[in-house]
């Protein structure tokens, strides 16, 4: 790998921390990578052992708390847990930390572009009292606008000193050229990301936040679109999951809910014509089972518009095209041109399984990531991202997100898993 794990440092941190009765972390403390012990044998004896370092409370921190101003901003699309992220950062900051000068950033970076005229929220214990109850994010969200250098000027015009990053890759991306606008001027300004991802495919991260939620939530779809399919003479059920470029969503769902027949993903190409095709397949089962029941994820399928020209989102990120309709369209064509009649229900829950609020595990796993940026960022980290690896949670460089993202890997146990479940041939 060319990137190195080490994390950026501020500066020496001169300051006595304020919580008291802990076990503080030592910054040589590190996590293993790879916990295979054949593996890491020979990474030792060949000096590639990948270890990261160890999230948690320092004994020394950088900042002061009582002259830091701390900001947070949610960037990118709505993920369940955001309001939690933000009510955990506020309380530990506030209770822990005694850093009471907290603002909340409004619909992304946009809103640190000043001209703007967005103006920050003063958050408060009191204001985050009750929002993790809540979808969606207090602060709003947007994509894009991540003009570097007016970011920074935002950030000096408020006299910023911490600036959490609540987003994806996009947001890290972001958030990168930023880090270097204020290197460029020699600022000592921390940023840290606490990553969000609903498709849970930022790498050397074992979960990010928001995706447990994501999937129990389509597991009420995937039943209902089997109720529906059962209900109709020859019923044909497709349900459409988020899943950009990693199919975890529409996996996890489905192994949940064991009624599903066919998993369509970005990692595992398909065919739709010909003996081993998708509608031959799925002619096959009707005629024996008379119903049948698909999940797709939105980025499976995506050669089948190879034709049509490519777009953009403000993220920089591809515009999918829907293969969903495209199924639904495909499928029906092909049964009418053998005379059989099918019916098929489409549901595509993705918007509201963003907005829904995070349920118990997400909103335990929301709290241990936000205290654990507040710890990282009043030592003085930068440039880095929260996560969790090994069951411990890690500092981890934003230059991760250059390795990729994460996906399934068709000869591991989660599609075997998959293929097992279904049944499906292909």
């Amino acid at each position: 790998m060319n990137i190195s794990f080490d994390i950026k440092g501020l500066g020496s941190p001169i300051f006595h921390s304020p919580l008291e009765n802990i076990r503080f972390v030592e910054n040589g403390e590190r996590v293993i990578y790879d916990v295979n012990y054949t593996r890491v044998k020979d990474s030792i004896a060949s000096g590639d052992l990948i270890t990261l370092e160890r999230a948690g409370p320092r004994e020394r921190i950088f900042f002061a708390p009582e002259e830091t101003v701390a900001a947070i901003v949610t960037c990118g699309g709505l993920c369940p847990g955001l309001n939690n992220v933000i009510h955990s950062l506020v309380m530990q900051l506030f209770y822990q930390y005694r850093v009471t000068d907290i603002i909340g950033i409004r619909y992304g970076y946009r809103g640190l572009h000043v001209e703007e005229r967005l103006n920050p929220i003063r958050l408060t214990p009191q204001f985050v009292e009750n929002i993790h109850n809540f979808g969606g994010s207090v602060l709003g969200s947007s994509r894009g606008y991540s003009d570097a250098a007016k970011i920074v000027d935002g950030l000096e015009y408020y006299g910023i000193r911490i600036l959490f990053t609540i987003g994806g890759d996009g947001t890290v991306r972001g958030a990168l050229n930023i880090i270097a606008e204020i290197e460029r001027r020699g600022l000592n300004i921390a940023v840290i990301n606490i990553p969000k991802t609903i498709d849970n495919d930022i790498p050397f991260i074992s979960q990010s936040f928001g995706f447990e939620t994501s999937f129990s939530e389509a597991v009420e779809s995937i039943r209902c679109a089997h109720i529906e399919a059962r209900g109709t003479p020859y019923g044909i059920g497709i349900v459409k999951l988020m899943g950009r470029e990693s199919g975890f969503i529409a996996s996890q769902a489905s192994l949940a809910q064991k009624d599903v027949n066919y998993v369509l993903v970005p990692e595992i190409d398909f065919e739709l014509d010909g003996p081993s095709g998708l509608l031959h397949s799925l002619e096959t089962r009707l005629r024996k089972r008379e119903h049948a029941l698909i999940v797709v994820a939105e980025g499976a399928g995506q050669k089948y518009f190879a034709d049509l020209p490519a777009a953009y989102d403000a993220s920089g990120n591809r515009k999918l095209h829907d293969v969903g309709m495209f199924l639904k369209k495909k499928i029906g064509e092909y049964f009418n041109t053998i005379g059989m009649n099918v019916n098929v229900r489409y549901i595509d829950p993705s918007y509201i399984i963003r907005s829904v609020p995070a349920n118990p595990g997400d909103a335990v796993f929301c709290g241990f990531l936000a205290e654990n940026a507040v710890h990282a960022a009043m030592a003085g980290k930068t440039s880095m991202i929260i996560g969790k690896w090994n069951s411990t949670f890690v500092h981890l460089p934003m230059d991760i997100i250059t390795l990729g993202r994460k996906k399934i890997d068709p000869r591991e146990a989660l599609w075997r898993s998959v293929k097992l479940s279904t049944g499906q041939p292909f």
